[in-house]
């Protein structure tokens, strides 16, 4: 991975530059021809609305919502800035699905930019399973921060979308038809696995299993089987990660997350693909966003749906198939309105400060991950407390992460103008 002039990032890779127009020649096979347009800037604004979202995390809601226990506001600001414990899903539960969708959203552009580049088929492919190992590989080494060895797990965002890009990419170069099916095959196939596996024992001792006893979202009956860190894909961990070197033996993960999620996630991707090639098509906007609207209604219903009538839960944290389609849903909706007031009623100026993180958004991951602790202590060291204290002690952890992500998006700013964009 490294910085280089004009260059674009590992998300994006010409994400939402429609600078490739379909061509009578490009229907007969041959490669399209480059016709450069506007960059649609509401990608951009989306993704760094997901990473804003993300380190956002720095403001701290909950320690002040500790300290100002009669606030509904930072109460409710809390909640949005949490996972929620197991079914349902907060905002802070739509940062991952936006990444992830955003992924889709950018192949179709991306594969398009390639062709009319000239690029064979085999360096395109060779590009993009390159591009899903480096992903897993640095997720692991994010996620290997503090430990005294590589601490192998595979729930990071980065290399859940690494483990399912390669695929994503074969996927990309289908028909819509294809596209559909592939989606259809991923989710159905993926709840048939957790349906069919034998139910938890009647006796399990779940705090053997990091669930306490008094566990409020423990599920009975069908929706067991989706039961937190006794699920099929949770024995598959055990069996899994235990291949590898590790500073004690894997026998569950606290949050109940798991490897084997990186296949609905593709389910995500996939349908930030459709969206990616409805945005591409040369129709008018107005249709573009009748069916944006329309797909999302409609997946947000089928996954409300599923997890209504207990046929699934809607549980972000092992990405079942009915939470893929919620939050896909809702990822169409965010991506119709965005591209509705930013593209098409191009009101633009205020999203400038999403787009600077969106334009380099594996550069703030990535800082994220390894110098937040570092940039908060160096503000710590070097400003008088007073600054952080001057609206009193219950909001000094808010205006102390609100200096930190300052920090951040200046550093991306001087970044994106100087056109340094991080890429793999």
């Amino acid at each position: 991975m490294s910085p280089t002039d004009n260059a674009t990032q590992v998300t994006d890779d010409e994400l939402g530059r429609s600078d490739v127009a379909k061509t009578s020649d490009e229907s007969a096979g041959a490669a399209p021809a480059a016709a450069p347009t506007e960059r649609l800037t509401s990608l951009d604004a989306y993704r760094g609305l997901a990473m804003f979202l993300m380190v956002g995390e720095v403001l701290h809601f909950c320690q002040v919502s500790a300290a100002v226990p009669t606030s509904k506001v930072w109460a409710w600001l809390c909640h949005h800035q949490s996972h929620v414990a197991w079914v349902g899903l907060s905002i802070h539960d739509m940062i991952q699905p936006s990444f992830s969708f955003m992924v889709g959203v950018a192949l179709p552009f991306s594969l398009a930019s390639r062709h009319a580049k000239g690029q064979s088929q085999l360096r395109m492919t060779l590009h993009a399973w390159w591009r899903a190992a480096v992903l897993v590989a640095l997720g692991i080494f994010l996620r290997s921060q503090g430990h005294e060895q590589t601490y192998f797990t595979f729930e990071d965002t980065l290399t859940q979308i690494g483990l399912g890009y390669g695929i994503l990419y074969m996927v990309g170069q289908r028909s819509v038809i294809v596209q559909w099916i592939a989606l259809a095959v991923v989710l159905v196939g993926y709840w048939i696995a957790f349906a069919a596996y034998p139910l938890p024992p009647a006796d399990l001792d779940y705090s053997s299993v990091g669930v306490p006893a008094d566990f409020p979202h423990a599920t009975e009956g069908f929706e067991a089987h989706w039961a937190k860190n006794s699920n099929a894909a949770h024995h598959f961990d055990v069996w899994f990660l235990n291949l590898f070197p590790r500073e004690e033996p894997f026998a569950y993960n606290r949050g109940g997350y798991l490897t084997l999620s990186f296949i609905p996630t593709l389910g995500t991707m996939i349908m930030g693909l459709l969206a990616g090639g409805i945005l591409r098509d040369q129709t008018p906007p107005s249709v573009k966003l009748m069916q944006l609207c329309f797909l999302g209604a409609a997946f947000l219903g089928l996954g409300w749906t599923l997890g209504h009538f207990g046929i699934c839960p809607v549980v972000k944290r092992i990405w079942t198939p009915s939470f893929a389609l919620v939050s896909g849903g809702l990822c169409f909706l965010i991506m119709a309105v965005l591209y509705l007031v930013i593209d098409v009623a191009r009101l633009r100026r205020w999203v400038f400060p999403l787009v600077v993180i969106g334009m380099n958004s594996i550069a703030i991951y990535v800082m994220a991950g390894t110098i937040e602790g570092y940039v908060g202590s160096a503000l710590t060291r070097h400003l008088p407390a007073s600054l952080f204290h001057g609206f009193g002690d219950a909001y000094e952890p808010f205006v102390h992460g609100v200096f930190v992500v300052l920090v951040f998006w200046l550093i991306l700013y001087w970044m994106y103008r100087r056109k340094i964009f991080i890429r793999v």
